[in-house]
């Protein structure tokens, strides 16, 4: 997994814009996680769309998910889809984001607001590469 921090430098903007593409550039061709790291309001979405769009993945969808939005009892069923008859309510298949997102890029926001139960179970998805 490559780690980019996103954060703000007033005093050496230019340079640091500089590395952060140059770090784009880098990680864009591989098929690697990229973890984003930085404040609300630094710029982790614009990179992650910049990844994207200079990766071999541009022309597959780039799906957006606030997981700090994600209602506890909905998270499993958003991120990784379900069954018809899965559970009561279930009354039809439902592909999650993970399955929208193959072929493509996935940007998921705020993770550390997830339950940790959600954290691990994601994790295990992200490192496996596999949704069971």
């Amino acid at each position: 997994m490559k780690v980019i921090r996103c954060h703000v430098n007033y005093h050496n903007f230019h340079n640091g814009i500089k590395h952060l593409l140059e770090l784009v550039n880098q990680v864009a061709p591989l098929n690697n996680s990229v973890l984003l790291l930085g404040e609300t309001g630094t710029g982790k979405e614009v990179i992650a769309n910049s990844i994207h769009f200079a990766s071999p993945r541009k022309d597959g969808p780039f799906i957006k998910v606030n997981c700090g939005a994600l209602p506890e009892s909905l998270i499993d069923s958003e991120l990784f889809g379900h069954e018809e008859g899965a559970f009561t309510g279930a009354t039809s298949e439902k592909r999650g984001r993970f399955e929208r997102a193959n072929g493509g890029t996935i940007f998921l926001d705020e993770i550390g607001e997830l339950p940790l139960q959600a954290q691990v179970r994601l994790l295990r998805v992200i490192q496996n590469r596999e949704i069971k």
